[in-house]
């Protein structure tokens, strides 16, 4: 596998579909991901990172325009579905209404099947340009600590740093302002969705233990600012 190739996810029931999709796409010089199922669709992204989406809308169980919302409705912290994931509908539902209900619902683009396999290479070519923007300025730098949010990682000094879902969804929150002063309130509710915030300790503890992994190197991240909540560093940084 090359990694600079865009990685498309095709979610589509259809086998000759499918595999054709995925075939012209891997001669293009993409990286094809082909599943059956919306469920198959969210699994994928526990494991990989698509560039784009190509989603038929009919699918068994649940219609596409279901996975469709539940990618815009990310919230881009905790879930591993980026909420700005490019998505183009390749819908059998050929009506001007089913089309727009599609690009309501959050799909960048569709087109209607049959389709000519040259015109879905360059709307895919137009949607991918549209969204290197979203990609490469997603990325984060505050000293020598890297995010990158699409791709869920996070570098240390160059080195990988393991972290869970909640501390990760910590650090980038803390890392959009870093040197702010995130309230308790607003991290329970932003991370944890805490509506009524009574006595918890399950912010500090997530803290503590994300302040232990940054601290391997001997830097100083994630300031616990008495009675108020958090921040990420003390002094000016930049961001890459």
């Amino acid at each position: 596998m090359n990694d600079d190739r865009p990685t498309i996810l095709i979610v589509e029931d259809d086998r000759t579909t499918r595999s054709y999709l995925a075939d012209n796409l891997s001669a293009d010089g993409y990286e094809p991901l082909s599943v059956e199922s919306v469920d198959e669709a969210l699994a994928s992204f526990e494991q990989r990172y698509p560039d784009l989406v190509l989603l038929d809308l009919g699918l068994p169980g649940r219609d596409g325009l279901e996975l469709v919302q539940e990618i815009r409705a990310s919230d881009g912290l905790v879930s591993r579905v980026d909420p700005t994931l490019p998505l183009l509908v390749l819908s059998g539902r050929a009506t001007e209404l089913h089309r727009v209900r599609a690009i309501d619902r959050g799909a960048d683009d569709v087109l209607v099947k049959p389709f000519s396999y040259p015109e879905l290479r360059a709307r895919i070519g137009a949607l991918l340009r549209r969204s290197e923007h979203r990609t490469r300025h997603g990325r984060m730098r505050v000293g020598p600590l890297e995010i990158d949010p699409a791709a869920r990682t996070v570098r240390l000094n160059g080195r990988p740093l393991s972290l869970s879902q909640k501390e990760f969804a910590l650090l980038r929150t803390l890392a959009l302002d870093p040197t702010r002063v995130h309230s308790k309130d607003e991290l329970l509710r932003n991370i944890w969705g805490y509506r009524q915030l009574g006595s918890t300790r399950t912010l500090d503890s997530h803290a503590c233990r994300l302040r232990q992994k940054l601290s391997r190197d001997g830097e100083r991240f994630v300031v616990n600012v008495w009675g108020i909540g958090y921040r990420l560093c003390d002094g000016p940084v930049g961001r890459g």
